[in-house]
């Protein structure tokens, strides 16, 4: 059934643009824009600097830390990532970066962040 369901979202062609997003969700230091195309959510995040998941996302979210799971390609600036388990990297412009959950993640340097997430935006930075 569901794969039969994906097939007919499939079918119809659609265009969507970041210029006219279908939904925004505004925090401290940062934003998200929203696009449901071919039946999936994905979201445009521009964070300026002094954005930081654990002060900007967590009061929202009430986590320990990012549950969400983000498959995305970074278009400008510099994020860092520290897993639950200590683990730290770093994505930069031009990197296609895979983050598991269980994160915090903070803008590195005076530039904003600007990432294309196709993958855990559905419910990222919403009230629970």
């Amino acid at each position: 059934m569901r794969e039969q369901q994906i097939a007919t979202v499939m079918e119809k062609s659609e265009v969507k643009n970041f210029d006219h997003p279908d939904e925004v969700r505004r925090f401290p230091h940062g934003r998200v824009e929203l696009v449901q195309i071919g039946g999936v959510v994905v979201g445009r995040s521009i964070l300026e600097p002094g954005w930081r998941w654990s002060e900007s996302v967590q009061p929202i979210a009430k986590t320990e830390s990012c549950e969400a799971a983000h498959f995305g390609y970074v278009l400008s600036g510099v994020l860092k990532m520290r897993m639950d388990d200590g683990t730290e990297f770093e994505c930069h412009a031009g990197d296609v970066c895979l983050i598991p959950s269980g994160h915090d993640a903070w803008v590195v340097g005076d530039d904003p962040v600007v990432l294309v997430d196709f993958q855990g935006m559905s419910t990222y930075a919403v009230p629970t």
